[in-house]
């Protein structure tokens, strides 16, 4: 694609087009990791190999755009709790968010993990891993401003903490044991009322 039509913007069923493939391919590739068939993104997406393609050339580039949009929405989520919540509860439940991400998340990344093609792309969205720090640290700010959260709990631990969460919970088939361990963790860093 050439960088002017890259620039101009996108006709309302081109975007629609872009869209239903950007959500199937956060699903496929979840469930199946990044070697996941191309084809079956375009059949749920409900279009062609070659609209699949020609929004995204290469299995990396729908990757890319799988993961920046998935943290963009997480993000989005931690500004949406502090406008709607009081610091403490603004936190805890962006924690919850953090942990179903991981969840849905954990497959695709280990499947990058694994496949030394792709793998970069983990190391390369530093903005992204900056992005989730940043939001978790302002919400783990204000939340111990308040006094809901412990002194001395820092955003990278409690993101660490989500992964190792994710990680030990992988084969699980449904997010029980993944809650119950984050509440676990949300009681040890919360402080009494």
């Amino acid at each position: 694609m050439t960088e002017s039509a890259r620039q101009r913007p996108m006709r309302v069923d081109a975007r629609r087009n872009h869209e239903r493939i950007v959500a199937a391919a956060q699903e496929v590739f979840a469930a199946d990791g990044v070697g996941a068939s191309l084809e079956e993104i375009a059949r749920r997406a409900g279009v062609g190999s070659a609209t699949l393609h020609r929004h995204f050339p290469t299995r990396r580039s729908l990757l890319e755009v799988v993961f920046h949009d998935r943290v963009e929405a997480l993000c989005s989520r931690s500004r949406e709790h502090a406008e709607r919540s009081d610091p403490g509860d603004a936190f805890l439940a962006w924690l919850r968010d953090l942990n179903v991400y991981a969840a849905a998340s954990r497959g695709l990344a280990a499947s990058l993990l694994h496949d030394s093609r792709d793998a970069d792309l983990l190391q390369q969205n530093e903005g992204c891993r900056a992005a989730i720090t940043a939001a978790a640290g302002e919400l783990l700010h204000r939340a111990q401003q308040t006094g809901t959260i412990r002194p001395g709990v820092c955003a990278e631990d409690l993101l660490a903490l989500v992964n190792a969460i994710s990680l030990v919970t992988e084969h699980h088939d449904d997010d029980t044991q993944a809650n119950r361990l984050l509440d676990i963790a949300i009681d040890g860093i919360r402080l009494p009322r």
